[in-house]
């Protein structure tokens, strides 16, 4: 029966009734604010990773390979001229199987008598730039053998070559590559001749030797295959 008062209506059990209950009452936070705690949080993350210096690695600019090398005649003072032109024809040669278009010498020498004609001009004397304009090359190779030395001993001739190489620019006269290397080679012989020949057969592996390892540190040319 109603008396004029109101009914009170039944509170949920979760509600009110125990120090739980009014523990969560006091501390429940709306979903709103969670919501805007979170979204702080994380602009702050990525405030501080923003912070941090990021390193970026770039690879160096690789420096231009020359197309066109011509091998100028061996800058030699020390050994018989046959060595010189060993080390000349070979360095042609290996810059062949690198990947460079070849350029006999006869074709280079040719085109220095038209301007030098008889005179004896050494190597070192010419400039890559005119190499360039001759035989239209981009690079100059200048070939130096810096040591060529045997030791007659009995029965035992050691002997030792050194060659040194230096690529210059036909446009800028700048060196572009640089090497040089030296071997020991040791003979063994009974006669002194046979020590002779044994030591000329020496150079040639020496030679061989040394180019071996510069060519290792010489870039590819534009015509390598493999």
């Amino acid at each position: 029966m109603s008396n004029g008062v109101p009914p009170v209506k039944a509170m949920p059990l979760w509600v009110g009734e125990t120090g739980f209950n009014r523990f969560i009452e006091r501390f429940y936070m709306p979903k709103k604010i969670i919501l805007l705690c979170a979204f702080l949080i994380v602009l702050l993350v990525m405030a501080g990773c923003s912070s941090r210096k990021t390193a970026v690695l770039k690879p160096p600019p690789a420096k231009a390979v020359p197309r066109l090398i011509a091998v100028l005649p061996t800058i030699n003072h020390v050994a018989d001229p046959m060595i010189g032109t060993i080390v000349r024809q070979r360095a042609i040669d290996e810059l062949y199987f690198k990947g460079y278009p070849k350029i006999p010498a006869g074709t280079i020498d040719e085109k220095l008598d038209g301007i030098y004609g008889n005179k004896t001009i050494a190597s070192e004397g010419i400039p890559p730039a005119t190499i360039g304009e001759l035989t239209g090359a981009d690079a100059v190779l200048y070939c130096t053998i810096r040591k060529i030395k045997t030791s007659y001993r009995f029965m035992y001739a050691p002997t030792q070559v050194e060659l040194s190489f230096d690529m210059r620019s036909a446009k800028t006269g700048a060196t572009i590559w640089q090497a040089r290397h030296s071997v020991s080679e040791k003979n063994f012989g009974f006669t002194r001749r046979e020590l002779e020949m044994k030591s000329f057969q020496g150079y040639e592996a020496a030679i061989g030797e040394i180019f071996e390892k510069v060519m290792k540190t010489l870039p590819d040319g534009p015509d390598v295959t493999g």
